[in-house]
């Protein structure tokens, strides 16, 4: 047997591993061809739950209707109707009383006039307001207009104490101050005066003149500028010690204050104050 038939014959061992090898080959083939090799991924079983009503939550929501918005009449807002459109009850209660007079609002403007409802509010509900298409201009209906009845001015210079805090912000204190100061002057020619008190806040001031007024310039004893002494000029309020000098150092080089216009020629003069200072002086 030469070499070249020597390399076709095998042991039987060595043909057992080819008939492997050639089986492992053909099972190889085979299983790429019917095998799907494609990933495929895997999720918990609870995860899968939640997907599937997901899922389900979002085909709801694409079926879900629209929400549509109806126009409606505002004179015939329900108590219901007005706490879902965001109307307080006060608002709401304005509006059934001025339907119970039987008149109609036939405008946003009207309506809010009427309730009083805010800016804001009134920008997002008048939106779906609609008034019957009879309204005519001629026919409108004004608002209700609540006028607060006011009390007669008291005399400021009549005033009791108990008159005097009965405005709200003023007490013991600032009504004793008032008098106090009345008395001092001889009364008050001006409710301005009333800022020179000291305590009483502007918005105070604003009130006291609301309720009372100088009804006549009462007749206070006059100081005699010309004449009254330094000491005699610092004893009235609007003085001090140092304008009373000043006073008395013009009057006695330009000669005698004659009127109101030369006590702006005084050094230091509250010009702001002129024209009461004047009503309690004799030139």
């Amino acid at each position: 047997m030469n070499t070249f038939q020597s390399l076709f014959i095998f042991t039987r061992s060595q043909r057992n591993g080819l008939l492997l090898l050639v089986f492992l080959m053909v099972s190889v083939q085979l299983a790429y061809y019917f095998i799907d090799f494609n990933f495929v991924e895997t999720c918990p079983p609870e995860q899968a739950q939640w997907l599937a009503l997901e899922r389900k939550i979002d085909s709801f929501e694409r079926a879900k209707p629209k929400f549509q918005r109806f126009p409606y009449n505002p004179n015939f807002i329900s108590d219901a109707k007005g706490y879902k459109i965001g109307m307080s009850v006060a608002e709401i209660d304005r509006l059934h009383a001025f339907r119970a007079q039987g008149q109609f609002v036939n405008s946003a403007a009207e309506f809010q006039s009427v309730t009083k409802v805010s800016d804001s509010l009134l920008a997002v509900i008048s939106a779906d307001f609609k008034f019957p298409d009879w309204v005519r201009k001629s026919r409108k209906v004004q608002a209700p207009v609540f006028r607060e009845e006011r009390k007669p001015q008291i005399d400021i210079n009549a005033a009791t104490k108990d008159e005097l805090m009965a405005v709200y912000g003023i007490g013991d204190a600032l009504s004793d101050r008032i008098l106090k100061q009345r008395d001092i002057l001889g009364g008050f020619v001006s409710m301005d005066q009333m800022h020179d008190v000291w305590g009483l806040q502007g918005d105070v001031v604003e009130k006291l003149k609301q309720r009372f007024a100088v009804r006549a310039i009462p007749a206070v004893k006059k100081i005699k500028i010309n004449d009254a002494s330094i000491k005699e000029l610092a004893q009235f309020p609007y003085f001090r010690y140092a304008l009373a000098k000043e006073i008395v150092t013009c009057r006695s080089m330009n000669g005698a204050i004659r009127n109101a216009d030369d006590l702006k020629n005084i050094k230091n003069f509250p010009l702001d104050k002129i024209s009461i200072i004047a009503l309690y002086l004799e030139f």
